[in-house]
């Protein structure tokens, strides 16, 4: 069974090559460095992996955004958005989280963190945190943004079965997509890339034993 000291260990681990994890879900071609001409910083955001057990097996969440909305609509990510000025980067990803499904930030513990990612379009870097929640949650999604929220069990992930790769038309150019298949949807790009850093260094610290996670 996973622990929160394991998730720990894994987020600590030394000598882990995170590009190589991330690259595993990396859509080709993707820019990962922020152009050197463009002016002032990249805004920052902060996501929170948020782990828990639903019938005895780690679970996550993702939400989906509504379709509706002027910015990212349709979009699968783990919750998460802007800092806000004068608040840490942990904090945005707690506060955020609490914002999208009603988790309270009192109620998770931050096991650590995953390496940050540059996305281009919208000029943001994206800081991951992973938490763990001891009691399994009722999430009450905002309704004005959110439009499903989706759990899938942590095994999902690990054991390479939801891993899929499709030739897809963006922008009028072709991409190769790696995605992992969760429930009826195709999550890629930055989110996938972050659950691949996040179960290589899990299955690195349980010792590439690939047996499901409960």
């Amino acid at each position: 069974m996973l622990t929160p000291e394991e998730v720990r260990r894994a987020l600590h681990l030394t000598h882990f090559d995170t590009v190589a994890a991330q690259s595993r879900m990396k859509p080709i071609p993707r820019a990962t460095v922020r152009p050197s001409g463009r002016r002032a910083d990249a805004r920052q955001g902060a996501v929170l992996l948020l782990l828990y057990r639903r019938n005895d097996l780690v679970t996550f969440v993702l939400t989906r955004r509504r379709e509706d909305l002027a910015a990212h609509a349709g979009q699968i990510s783990l919750p998460g958005g802007r800092r806000e000025e004068g608040e840490s980067l942990q904090e945005t990803a707690l506060r955020e989280t609490f914002e999208e499904v009603g988790i309270e930030p009192q109620s998770i513990t931050i096991l650590g963190r995953l390496a940050p990612l540059y996305i281009s379009p919208s000029d943001f870097e994206v800081h991951p945190f992973v938490g763990w929640r001891e009691e399994t949650p009722a999430f009450v999604p905002q309704l004005s943004e959110v439009a499903e929220v989706i759990e899938a069990p942590l095994a999902n992930i690990l054991d390479g079965s939801s891993r899929g790769e499709e030739v897809w038309e963006r922008g009028g150019m072709s991409m190769k997509v790696p995605f992992f298949q969760i429930n009826s949807h195709k999550v890629w790009g930055a989110t996938a890339m972050m659950l691949s850093e996040f179960a290589e260094r899990v299955r690195s610290q349980i010792n590439g034993n690939l047996a499901p996670v409960r």
